[in-house]
């Protein structure tokens, strides 16, 4: 798959997330597709990635990511740094996260895995 394209797709998956539009952002997935999240866990199948992203959105109702730049990795992937900002409703405060994602996509272009880890922390030199 075409590195460019790979980028613009995970591009627009973010762009939709900000906006919180769950109508477009479900096609995007294989139906088989997996997501695993440091901070919420692991899911399986498009329709329960669907629902844990209704109930993050209702979680955090103004969740909104930040992402300075995209880079293709192995496997048809997408790599990027984010600072992810938003009220928690649960506890009233405002959060701000700091993660990597990456995101795999088949060869026909949908979401295959979704992968949000802590940031890598570079290790000081001795």
């Amino acid at each position: 798959m075409n590195p460019q394209k790979i980028i613009e797709q995970a591009k627009n998956y973010v762009m939709l997330s900000n906006n919180h539009n769950l109508e477009l952002i479900k096609p995007l997935f294989a139906g088989d597709a997996t997501y695993h999240s440091v901070y919420f866990g692991e899911y399986s199948g498009s329709d329960a990635i669907h629902t844990m992203m209704t109930s993050f959105f209702a979680h955090f109702p103004d969740a909104h990511w930040e992402v300075a730049q995209y880079r293709t990795i192995e496997n048809n992937g997408v790599q990027f740094e984010f600072i992810m900002t938003g009220m928690d409703t649960a506890s009233g405060e405002r959060i701000r996260r700091h993660g990597l994602e990456r995101i795999y996509f088949t060869l026909d272009g949908l979401i295959k895995h979704i992968a949000v880890c802590e940031p890598e922390v570079s290790q000081p030199h001795s």
